[in-house]
C-alpha cells in the first residue's frame, strides 16, 4: 500500500500507512502495550492522593489514536492483562489488580477505543478536532477512574474528586495540547510525501 493512497483513504489512522499483515497488527498491538507500560513509569506523586501523574494516560490516548480502536484497545487490554498478571509495570512499577488506581487502567481500554474510533473519522487530523478526542478519551478515563478510586480507597464522591481528577486537570490540557500539534503534524508530514 503506497503512502499516497493510505492518506486518501478514509478511515485510516497513522498505523494504516504501514503495509497491511497479521505480523504488523501483532507488533503495533504489542508496542502500543510496551508504550504504555514505559510512559507509565514517568511518574510523579501529586501530595495527599493516591494517584500519581504519568505519561501512561498520554501513551493511551496516543496509542489509541494511532493504531485504531481495536488495536487500540488490544494494546491496551495487552497493558493491563500483563500489569494484573505482575509485570510491574503500572505507575511506578507497580502491578496487581488491587491498586486503588486500577480504574484508570480499565477506563484507559475503553478510551483507547473511543479516540481510536473517533481517529478513523479523521479526528487525529485537524488541532480542534484532535483536542476534542482527547478530552472525550480523559473524560472516559475519569469516568471509570474516580468511581474506582471512591469504591477501593473508601473515599465519598467528593473526596474521590478532589484526590482523583482535580489535581490532574492542567496536566491533562497539557497533553491534549500535545496532542494537538503531534499527530496533526504526522498527518501533514505524511501527506507531504
Amino acid at each position: 500500500m503506497s503512502t499516497a493512497t493510505a492518506t486518501a483513504r478514509p478511515g485510516a489512522v497513522l498505523a494504516d500507512l504501514l503495509p497491511s499483515s497479521r505480523v504488523r497488527d501483532v507488533a503495533l498491538v504489542l508496542g502500543g502495550a510496551v508504550l504504555t507500560g514505559l510512559a507509565a513509569q514517568l511518574s510523579v506523586p501529586v501530595p495527599h492522593s493516591p494517584v500519581p501523574v504519568t505519561g501512561q494516560t498520554f501513551a493511551a490516548l496516543l496509542v489509541g489514536t494511532s493504531l485504531g480502536a481495536r488495536r487500540g484497545f488490544l494494546s491496551l487490554a495487552l497493558y493491563a492483562l500483563a500489569g494484573v498478571t505482575g509485570v510491574p509495570w503500572f505507575a511506578g512499577g507497580a502491578s496487581g489488580a488491587g491498586m486503588v488506581s486500577f480504574g484508570y487502567v480499565l477506563g484507559m481500554l475503553l478510551a483507547a477505543a473511543a479516540v481510536g474510533a473517533l481517529a478513523r473519522r479523521g479526528a487525529d487530523r485537524s488541532p480542534l478536532r484532535m483536542a476534542v478526542a482527547m478530552i472525550l478519551g480523559e473524560a472516559i478515563i475519569y469516568a471509570v477512574g474516580v468511581p474506582y478510586l471512591a469504591l477501593a480507597a473508601h473515599l465519598s464522591a467528593s473526596q474521590a474528586i478532589s484526590l482523583g481528577l482535580t489535581p490532574f486537570l492542567i496536566g491533562d490540557a497539557l497533553k491534549a495540547a500535545l496532542a494537538m500539534g503531534l499527530l496533526p503534524a504526522a498527518w501533514k508530514l505524511v501527506d507531504k510525501r
